[in-house]
């Protein structure tokens, strides 16, 4: 019957461990407890002591390092840059040292951001693989040709050597500026998914300002202005009259004049 892959990799791990130094420093103390029950030193607890000694011995022996071979270091592709730089200075047609330095200035921006990528990853790998092996490669290749070997003779498909040159530099460029555009979708991933963190985290909270949606709020609308109030003037009384004089009587209507005589 065919082995589960869970139970198959228990197994193994526990057959990596039998071989570990944690185990051979463990046993040789367990031995060491055996021997001292033996020889009549500890009698009783020799099964604690031994399971002990054992236990003991794997706990301080340290756990071996791993090795990772594709372990990344921006510092040697620097140096590995700075070296090819000097190298090839002069020595080069000025339009492919404009594209060496191209290149390099790719690699450059694309370092102090390297961390971004996961480790082992396939930019990481061509990352450093440019710098220290395929671009010194082409360029070391070209500058130990004859100038004028390099520039005339017709070499596979009728192309010179400074063709084939120009293609691998131009397919280079192209493989850096696709890991920097690598490292820029990681930036632009990052960046939103800060935001939907700051929307989840204070969009709907009491803490959200006025607007709601991030826009600026509107200013406050100012007071209605309200007219004063319009005060009637005071009512002033007639002035009293001291008693025993009577008020005026009305003035009497002027008598109408009388009619003039016709005239014949």
């Amino acid at each position: 019957m065919a082995t589960s892959e869970p139970g198959g990799s228990r197994r193994s791990r526990f057959v990596i461990y039998l071989y570990s130094t944690k185990n051979m420093v463990g046993s040789a103390l367990a031995l060491g407890g055996l021997a001292l029950y033996f020889t009549g030193v500890v009698h009783d607890l020799w099964p604690v002591v031994v399971a002990g000694l054992y236990a003991f011995g794997v706990l301080v022996t340290p756990r071996p390092k791993s090795v990772d071979l594709h372990d990344f270091d921006p510092r040697d592709v620097d140096r590995a840059l700075d070296r090819l730089v000097k190298s090839v200075a002069g020595r080069l047609p000025r339009d492919v040292q404009g594209r060496v330095e191209s290149i390099v200035e790719t690699i450059d921006g694309i370092l102090p951001r390297t961390g971004q990528l996961a480790p082992g990853s396939p930019e990481l790998f061509i990352l450093q693989r440019t710098a220290t092996d395929y671009l010194p490669t082409a360029l070391e290749s070209y500058l130990n040709l004859p100038r004028a070997y390099a520039t005339m003779h017709q070499l596979e498909d009728g192309k010179t050597a400074r063709q084939l040159l120009d293609e691998q530099l131009d397919l280079l460029g192209e493989q850096m500026d696709e890991v920097a555009d690598a490292v820029a979708k990681n930036d632009a991933d990052r960046l939103m998914a800060h935001g939907r963190f700051l929307e989840e985290r204070f969009g709907k909270s009491d803490l959200a300002l006025p607007g709601g949606d991030g826009s600026p709020s509107a200013p406050p609308a100012a007071p209605p202005v309200v007219p004063p109030p319009v005060v009637p003037p005071p009512v002033v009384p007639p002035p009293s009259l001291p008693q025993g004089i009577p008020p005026a009587p009305p003035s009497a209507k002027p008598p109408s004049a009388p009619p003039s005589p016709s005239t014949g």
